[in-house]
């Protein structure tokens, strides 16, 4: 119960001991007024004469109209309201625009502010969203979750990808971090040329098979499957990996040529449209891109390559592991969860 219908209750009760207004007031610490303002509500009305009565409060100056009206335009598009010169309202902006579309209406910035608060509208906050068009989604993601978590006996389930690379050098030093002062990264670099990491991941062990390349034609990646048929050569191989054009046949039959040369044992399964995240190989090249690439200095694009080699070598002897990888979209036609 609050602490003012506790406080009016005293006072009835010190009241009803035969105390004078005066004693009590003196007793529970408040003003004289206040003791007989209870007793004579409490007279009058009995219990509910202890109640707060009815207030009048402020007038509404801003109505349940125009609120509607604000939230709209705030989850609208600025073009939409004829402001030409962004793509996304800012507070200023939004206010800025509604007053002069609504010169009736009296309203400022703080009101606007509270309007979005109260209806939970951030306008000024953009998340990146991305939807797979592909119409068989659910089919290929099932499948490919499958093949994670229940491999065909004797084969292997490599998640292939390759990973544009950017040999950069800072044209400062970076200095490394200090007692009470944080390591400081020249903003300024230089462009050392650029490479292609082509990358197969072993689902079941974690290992990994890569080769740096210059250039990522379908030439460059059938040389790289015809190394990793080398390795693999007494299993089932299953291939995933995205939609990318050189994944495909072409003209020349490219890849069910390479499955016959080697004995049709290959099995290529792809990602849905829009849905690489799907191949573990990103978790890899994610790792990749933290431990060797984002806060690197090169010297050169051999240094580059050379650096992402012997990261790999590292990995391999040292870190190895299959990821604990999920994926919580929808419940699986299979009823498993990956």
């Amino acid at each position: 119960m609050a602490f003012r219908f506790v406080l009016r209750a005293k006072i009835i009760l010190a009241l009803e001991h035969d105390r004078c207004v005066t004693a009590v007031a003196s007793l529970l610490r408040v003003h004289v007024r206040t003791v007989r303002k209870w007793r004579d509500r409490f007279l009058e009305r009995r219990v509910a004469g202890l109640h707060d009565l009815p207030r009048m409060g402020r007038p509404v100056r801003i109505s349940s109209v125009t609120r509607c009206e604000v939230v709209a335009m705030a989850c609208g598009r600025p073009r939409d309201f004829g402001v030409t010169s962004r793509t996304l309202w800012t507070l200023d902006a939004l206010h800025e625009t509604f007053v002069r579309q609504h010169a009736g209406v009296q309203i400022s910035r703080t009101s606007v502010i509270r309007i979005l608060q109260g209806a939970d509208v951030k306008p000024h906050r953009l998340r990146a969203w991305l939807h797979s068009p592909d119409p068989r989604f659910r089919e290929k993601v099932t499948a490919i979750c499958d093949l994670y978590l229940c491999p065909p006996k004797d084969a292997i389930v490599l998640c292939i990808d390759e990973k544009p690379v950017q040999a950069l050098g800072r044209r400062y030093p970076t200095k490394m971090a200090r007692r009470g002062q944080a390591g400081r990264e020249d903003y300024e670099y230089v462009r050392r040329g650029t490479f292609k990491v082509l990358a197969a991941f072993d689902v079941a062990t974690g290992t990994v098979y890569a080769e740096c390349r210059p250039t990522r034609t379908a030439e460059d990646l059938i040389s790289f499957m015809e190394a990793i048929a080398v390795q693999t050569r007494d299993f089932e191989v299953y291939v995933i990996w995205d939609n990318l054009n050189i994944h495909y046949d072409g003209a020349d039959q490219r890849w069910t040529a390479f499955n016959r040369r080697h004995g049709g044992r290959f099995h290529f399964v792809y990602t849905p449209l829009h849905a690489s995240w799907v191949n573990q190989v990103e978790i890899f090249f994610s790792i990749l891109g933290k431990r060797v690439l984002r806060h690197a200095s090169f010297g050169s694009r051999d240094e580059s390559m050379l650096a992402i080699d012997r990261f790999i070598e590292h990995w391999n002897h040292h870190e190895a592991h299959p990821f604990l990888w999920t994926f919580k979209g929808y419940p699986l036609q299979t009823g498993k969860a990956a």
